[in-house]
């Protein structure tokens, strides 16, 4: 069997970088691109920032806490579209198989490739300069010979590294690793394990499949599978979008039924528009999310006998499941999202599903 040859594109504080590269005076600084206000998150830090303990996901407000004299820069994600788009243009000189994950990192299978280069690595290293030349950003590269590995070896020498995990030294490198560097290990799933004496891959090599299902369900097969270097998913370019959807958090807290069913309209509205915009057709599960202010998050879902592409469906769907809901905690978060009725839920334990919500403070 011929050995696959996969590349993962991982860019260095993409957002971040991009303010930092257009406008100097950022340059050097801790930056956040994001909202500075009470209900502000980050979306992205640089890594002067990253230095104070300043990440991604984390609240503006504990984020100046941990950097008094942090900076922060309205998002421009058509910039940041542009700037991807340029960068996958580079990839698809080397290869069609090109599985975007996000607007800053994807796979690359370069088993065959238009240039004719046998090594992986010298591709890996062509890309990363040419990504610095034309655009003026770095990237990390992992190198190896599935996704899951590539994915864990692009995180090694970040920022603006490579890492090559050969077939040879795979598993040895696996059983050394924490098991929080594996896919579908969160922070809670890690907890479990340690629980469990599970530290390492060598720890969590030990036990076996039954024992990994019985423990964290449908995640303990990849768990399994994982530590032993095996990945059998291939590069798909032409990725299918699950879902696609909204949510507003808001700079108080609501506990207002009347005042939710009015800003859940607008969230409506943003999705609906975003159906037309990506084509996204076939959707008919209505997913409708509340994070309440103690951040305990709840979702509620109908699927309809027929596709969602107009407001009016929407809208009332999300009023439908709005309103069995216990609103006393009062509400910082509302979103509303949509999916198409092949993609199934996750019904193991450890890894949970994310909803391609797109948020917006406001």
């Amino acid at each position: 069997m011929e050995v696959r040859k996969v590349i993962h594109i991982d860019m260095d504080a993409f957002f971040a970088s991009i303010e930092q590269r257009d406008f100097p005076e950022y340059r050097g600084k801790p930056l956040a691109v994001g909202y500075s206000g009470a209900r502000g998150v980050v979306s992205a830090a640089s890594y002067e920032a990253r230095r104070y303990g300043v990440h991604s996901a984390m609240a503006s407000s504990t984020a100046l806490r941990k950097c008094p004299h942090l900076i922060f820069v309205p998002a421009r994600f058509q910039v940041y579209k542009e700037v991807s788009l340029q960068i996958r243009n580079i990839f698809l000189e080397y290869t069609d198989l090109v599985e975007p994950l996000s607007l800053d990192e994807a796979f690359l299978d370069v088993t065959d490739n238009y240039k004719h280069m046998r090594s992986a690595t010298l591709i890996a290293r062509e890309i990363k300069a040419r990504i610095l030349e034309e655009t003026g950003l770095t990237a990390s590269a992992g190198v190896s010979f599935n996704k899951f590995l590539a994915k864990i070896a692009s995180d090694q020498n970040k920022p603006n590294g490579i890492f090559v995990i050969e077939p040879k030294h795979a598993e040895h490198f696996l059983e050394q690793l924490p098991v929080e560097r594996f896919f579908g290990v969160g922070k809670v799933t890690a907890e479990r394990m340690h629980s469990m004496g599970i530290r390492t891959g060598y720890d969590l090599k030990q036990r076996s499949e039954a024992d990994l299902v019985r423990a964290f369900g449908k995640a303990g097969h990849l768990y399994y599978q994982h530590v032993r270097a095996i990945d059998n998913r291939p590069v798909e370019p032409n990725r299918i979008r699950k879902s696609l959807g909204a949510e507003n958090t808001f700079l108080t807290d609501i506990d207002s039924r009347e005042e939710l069913e009015t800003l859940l309209k607008g969230i409506c509205e943003e999705v609906v528009g975003r159906i037309g915009k990506n084509s996204f057709a076939g959707a008919r599960t209505v997913t409708l999310k509340l994070k309440y202010a103690d951040f305990r998050i709840i979702s509620r879902s109908k699927t309809l006998p027929l596709p969602v592409s107009d407001l009016e469906t929407l809208y009332q769907t999300g009023i439908e499941l709005l309103r069995p809901i216990d609103l006393s905690p009062k509400v910082r978060l509302l979103g509303i999202s949509v999916k198409k009725p092949e993609v199934m839920e996750w019904k193991g334990g450890g890894v949970q599903l994310e909803i391609d919500f797109g948020e917006r403070t406001g």
